[in-house]
């Protein structure tokens, strides 16, 4: 059975350029457009849809308002011109299940919307780089915020009853981009390991397949494996991983 995708963008020549890229694909089907954010809401009650490709500056309602009505009943995938972090943040905070830049290719078009059907989310490996720099980021500073933390307390019990405003911060950040640190971690073995350093440098899993010489349904599997292991959710949680762990 072929995936359902609904286009909402105001620009016409999108939403023609998507439906050519996705009708291609044998196992997606465009069912509908809409040219606003309030007649996609009302499209996506009527046709039903597996996903939402949703631009973000659309007339009567933006992208980012459609995924907050919708996120709870569609998979919504935000695809926009603008790489402002303001716009990714709120995006993943409104439960999208993906968000792309229009530059990413029809490869990564077609990926995404794979990816939201199989409860995934896929970003944009640009995105993907710099939020995971700034979660990185966040923990170095906590851990020097810690180290002064102890010095200044120097003979005092801690119970860690009380982690503070940044710990509380990166772990909420997490948690939004499908990764918070586990108790244990079992061992990923070289194949996996391999598949995590690609995911985390933004590959697709056609990709990751063909710089690996394996099929795409092995690149599933081990994927699954991954998130089993690590205890993430998704794709953009391995990553994290990676960039968290230096694996």
């Amino acid at each position: 059975m072929s995936i359902r995708v609904l286009l909402a963008d105001d620009d016409e020549a999108i939403r023609s350029a998507y439906g050519i890229i996705l009708d291609a694909q044998p196992d997606i089907e465009v069912v509908g457009e809409a040219a606003d954010g309030a007649a996609a809401v009302e499209a996506a009650r009527r046709l039903r849809p597996d996903v939402i490709l949703a631009d973000i500056r659309m007339p009567r309602m933006d992208g980012l308002e459609l995924t907050r009505q919708l996120s709870g009943e569609f998979r919504v995938v935000v695809v926009t011109t603008f790489d402002l972090d303001e716009y990714v943040h709120t995006a993943i905070r409104s439960g999208a299940a993906g968000f792309l830049l229009k530059r990413s290719g029809p490869t990564l078009l077609a990926e995404a919307v794979r990816a939201a059907v199989a409860g995934d989310a896929l970003i944009s490996p640009q995105i993907t780089v710099r939020l995971l720099r700034e979660l990185s980021g966040r923990d170095q500073n906590e851990e020097r915020s810690r180290e002064q933390q102890r010095s200044s307390q120097h003979g005092r019990r801690e119970d860690g009853g009380d982690e503070g405003q940044a710990g509380r911060s990166r772990r909420a950040e997490q948690s939004r981009i499908g990764w918070s640190r586990p108790l244990f971690v079992e061992e990923l073995t070289a194949r996996e390991t391999e598949v995590a350093q690609l995911v985390a440098d933004g590959a697709t899993n056609a990709e990751i397949g063909a710089q690996l010489f394996i099929t795409a349904g092995t690149v599933k599997n081990h994927l699954a494996a991954i998130q089993r292991k690590i205890g993430a959710r998704n794709r953009v949680g391995i990553a994290a991983w990676v960039w968290e762990t230096g694996a």
